[in-house]
């Protein structure tokens, strides 16, 4: 399942789990469409992960509160891994891919 983020608490939410996606989506740009299709078959293949999706065009504010919390430069789209509230790896553009967050997931849960 995919959760908006409309607000504050959605980005806490987060940031509170043990292991969560936050990805980055720009409604406006085609690299954003492919790479939302990643996403998603991410998620229907890992029902047990968080993930979490900011659309930048309408939540630019919300946006730039993720890259500075997260200490990340904005980029969109952008994929982000997150264990415990800290970025595990992330990624953008062509990097958006569901076989690359399997890598980056097995990874992060071998350590």
């Amino acid at each position: 399942m995919i959760h908006a983020v409309t607000d504050v608490r959605a980005i806490e939410a987060a940031l509170r789990e043990p292991v969560a996606v936050l990805y980055k989506h720009s409604p406006r740009c085609g690299a954003s469409t492919a790479a939302e299709r990643e996403v998603r078959w991410f998620a229907e293949g890992h029902a047990e992960i968080p993930v979490y999706q900011v659309d930048v065009v309408a939540e630019r504010a919300l946006s730039r509160l993720i890259a500075a919390r997260l200490t990340l430069r904005h980029a969109s789209p952008q994929v982000i891994l997150l264990r415990e509230g800290r970025v595990v790896w992330s990624g953008t553009h062509w990097d958006v891919a569901a076989d690359a967050l399997e890598r980056e997931l097995e990874r992060a849960q071998a350590t």
